[in-house]
């Protein structure tokens, strides 16, 4: 069990060229992920494994460790009729199906009379990463959540906890499990 960890942080995700935010969970609940099991990018918990609880730290994971380079030949024309009840926007991202029935993230990159073009590459698809992170909690995952894949948390209205033990907290009463 100590090769899976429950990792819990903040972290706000940005283009490292651009410094654009790209996605942030500052001021809004911490997440809470499992170690080793590819929850997250595994150049990003190649790092966070060696950090401890009050850790604050900036990473920059190159494209080719992340999600990879951007692939043109994943841009596509899609018949129309096939997004029949969608109100199309270029930009709007879609949930769909690759052609090997996989699910697919898309982008609609352009509407044209008969057609859509879309964009199968992941959006962060060719950029360099950098997280800002601050740990809140690492510890040994339990077998129920080694086996489950997703980690038990709750959280007090004061700060968060992760444990598996039930507790007073904030005087009692302010506990809301996940």
């Amino acid at each position: 069990m100590d090769n899976y960890k429950v990792i819990t942080m903040f972290y706000t995700l940005k283009d490292a060229n651009s410094k654009e935010i790209l996605e942030s969970n500052k001021n809004l609940d911490p997440i809470s992920f499992i170690t080793n099991k590819n929850q997250v990018l595994k150049a990003l918990e190649d790092k966070l494994i060696n950090l401890k609880v009050g850790d604050i730290e900036n990473i920059i994971i190159s494209s080719g460790e992340g999600i990879g380079d951007y692939d043109s030949s994943l841009i596509r024309s899609i018949p129309k009729e096939e997004f029949a009840g969608i109100d199309l926007k270029v930009g709007m991202e879609l949930l769909g199906e690759s052609e090997d029935g996989e699910s697919a993230r898309v982008i609609v990159k352009e509407i044209k009379d008969n057609e859509v073009v879309v964009d199968f590459n992941h959006p962060y698809a060719g950029k360099d990463l950098e997280f800002d992170v601050e740990i809140l909690d690492v510890r040994n995952a339990s077998e129920e959540e080694i086996s489950i894949g997703i980690p038990k948390t709750h959280s007090c209205k004061c700060k968060e906890h992760s444990h598996e033990e039930e507790h007073q907290c904030c005087g009692g009463g302010n506990c809301h499990h996940n």
